[in-house]
């Protein structure tokens, strides 16, 4: 059965600080893109935190091994049981659900990052080589969870993406909380087009009903656009658009 995040949770608060805990090899990656434009300004003003614990602390011989090879044989080196498991009691009392970013993953979606930005925080295990002893991930009931249909080198720039999709939803961090609910996947819809000043550039116009005035016309108008281009580019999302309605 799928795993679920709460939702019936109240708005968090301006003033709280959420929480992200991040587990892995590569400390020194982290924050990263996180450190910048929204989410780093965040970071400085404390809506949100990081604490980054380094998962080779966690090994045992003097060598710092935390990988070892398959049972049963096959390629790539998989992520000690032993290791992660103490690393994730090490970090036991940080808030929020726990994360594995995976291709094996339920994939990632808008309602899973509005509802993950109301929890105190998050806890992602960043794998690396062919992934984590399957028994450390049924022990703390991870969730599994995919940014989309491809391999990456580790799990550092999948949390990275899912931190940075969480944190400019949290309250204070984005400056008008109606755009982002004008955005991609908010209304179940791809977002409409979107022009600026000069109307004409370069011989091309803009939509003349952009500069009419009328509030009404210009919302149906970028209505009917959302709609024809999710049905044109995303058939899957159009048909959950339209089952929705119905």
């Amino acid at each position: 059965m799928d795993k679920v995040f709460r939702t019936d949770l109240l708005d968090i608060e301006a003033a709280k600080t959420w929480k992200a805990t991040v587990l892995t090899l590569y400390p020194e990656m982290f924050p990263g893109t996180l450190d910048h434009a929204l989410a780093g300004r965040a970071l400085e003003n404390n809506i949100w935190k990081l604490d980054v614990v380094n998962i080779r602390d966690f090994a045992t011989d003097k060598h710092r091994t935390v990988d070892d090879t398959p049972l049963g044989g096959g390629h790539g080196m998989i992520l000690r049981a032993d290791v992660i498991d103490a690393a994730l009691g090490a970090t036991a009392e940080a808030p929020g659900p726990r994360f594995y970013p995976s291709p094996r993953g339920r994939r990632l979606t808008q309602s899973d990052v509005r509802a993950l930005s109301k929890e105190d925080g998050a806890v992602f295990v960043c794998g690396r080589f062919e992934g984590i002893d399957q028994r450390v991930i049924d022990k703390h009931d991870l969730i599994e969870i995919s940014i989309g249909d491809y391999i990456l080198s580790g799990g550092e720039l999948a949390t990275q993406v899912i931190l940075d999709s969480c944190i400019r939803l949290l309250p204070g961090v984005m400056g008008n909380h109606v755009s982002h609910e004008q955005e991609s996947f908010e209304t179940g819809l791809l977002e409409h087009p979107n022009y600026t000043h000069p109307r004409i550039w370069q011989g091309i116009a803009a939509p003349e009903i952009l500069v009419s005035g009328h509030h009404v016309k210009i919302a149906n108008w970028r209505q009917k656009q959302a709609e024809t281009i999710t049905e044109d580019r995303r058939p899957d999302l159009w048909q959950n658009y339209l089952d929705n309605k119905a």
